[in-house]
C-alpha cells in the first residue's frame, strides 16, 4: 500500500464502521501507525498532541478491529472500516460526529439508528413495549412480517407512492425485529447479499 505522506510523515484517516457505514472519526496516521495496524489488525494512529503512537481503544477497551484499509486516488488520505468495540469518541459518544446538523439524519443512519433502539429493547425490556412483545413472540413477529408483505404488495399494485413507502417501512421494521428475535442482524443478511452478487 503506497501511501504519500505529507511533510510530517502524516497522512488523514478517516475510521468508518464497516457494517453501517457511519463515519466514526478522523484522525491521523503515519507509516509506523500503518505497519502496526496491518500487523496487529487493530487501529494504530498518530497522537499529534502527545507526538506519539496511538492504539485506539487500548485504555478505554474501545477497539477498532480493521476490517479495511483503503488509500484514496491521490494516495495521500486512507479510509480504515473497522468493527469498533465500544464508542469511537473520548466522550463516550458512538462517534466523534456528534453535534451539528443532526436531523434529519441522513438516509444511511435510518437503519443502524433503529438497530441500536432494537437492540437496547431487547435488553432494557420496556414495559408496553410493541417491540418487545415481537421479540418475545416469534410466531406474532413472524405473521407480522407475512402481513405487511402482503400490505405493501397489494399498495404496490392499487395504493399511492406514500402507502408503498409506508407498507414497505412496515415490512422493513417487523422484518428487523425478527432478526433480532433470532440474534440476528441487517450486517447477516447484506453479508448473504455480497456473497450472492459475486
Amino acid at each position: 500500500m503506497k501511501i504519500a505522506f505529507d511533510e510530517q510523515g502524516l497522512a488523514p484517516c478517516v475510521i468508518q464502521d464497516w457494517n453501517t457505514g457511519e463515519v466514526l472519526t478522523l484522525a491521523y496516521t503515519n507509516a509506523e501507525a500503518v505497519a502496526k495496524t496491518l500487523e496487529t489488525g487493530e487501529l494504530h494512529l498518530w497522537s499529534r498532541s502527545r507526538n506519539e503512537l496511538w492504539h485506539k481503544g487500548a485504555t478505554s477497551g474501545n477497539t477498532q478491529k480493521v476490517k479495511a484499509l483503503r488509500v484514496d486516488c491521490d494516495g495521500d488520505a486512507l479510509l480504515a472500516l473497522v468493527e469498533p468495540a465500544g464508542p469511537a469518541c473520548h466522550t463516550g459518544e458512538r462517534t466523534c460526529f456528534f453535534t451539528g446538523d443532526l436531523t434529519p439524519p441522513a438516509p444511511h443512519e435510518v437503519l443502524p439508528a433503529l438497530e441500536r433502539t432494537l437492540a437496547a429493547r431487547k435488553a432494557e425490556r420496556p414495559e408496553g413495549s410493541y417491540t418487545v412483545q415481537l421479540l418475545d413472540d416469534p410466531a406474532l413477529v413472524g405473521e407480522k412480517v407475512r402481513e405487511e408483505a402482503e400490505e405493501v404488495t397489494r399498495a404496490a399494485r392499487e395504493e399511492t407512492d406514500d402507502r408503498v413507502d409506508n407498507e414497505a417501512a412496515d415490512v422493513i421494521y417487523h422484518l428487523l425485529v425478527l432478526l433480532h428475535g433470532r440474534g440476528r442482524t441487517l450486517a447477516d443478511v447484506e453479508a448473504v447479499l455480497d456473497e450472492r452478487s459475486r
